[in-house]
């Protein structure tokens, strides 16, 4: 777990430095979803969208970390959005992830 949180703290060190920089705050929300830091996760992940909506891959990890919470609807509402900013950027795979998902929610 030592080393989970020194990737976390030197993440969280690059986006004091960076903080527009979605790829490192992507990577900081992954590092704290496979932590069991699920709120920290939605909060970097929501942070993401709300600075580059296009960003497909947060729609998806973050409705899973979503689901994980168990806020099924929060997480449905998550991939919608996804697959709407998915279908306009063109990223067909990671729409096609986020469609899955959707449909196994019902």
């Amino acid at each position: 777990m030592r080393t989970v949180s020194n990737r976390i703290a030197t993440l969280e060190n690059l986006l004091a430095q960076a903080p527009t920089d979605s790829r490192l705050r992507y990577m900081l929300a992954s590092e704290f979803k496979n932590a069991g830091q699920l709120e920290e996760a939605i909060r970097e992940f929501r942070a993401i969208l709300a600075a580059d909506a296009s960003y497909g891959p947060a729609y998806y990890h973050g409705g899973q970390t979503l689901e994980k919470l168990n806020l099924i609807d929060e997480a449905k509402v998550m991939y919608a959005a996804g697959i709407d900013a998915t279908r306009k950027s063109g990223d067909a795979h990671t729409r096609g992830e986020l469609e899955a998902a959707l449909s196994i929610l019902g």
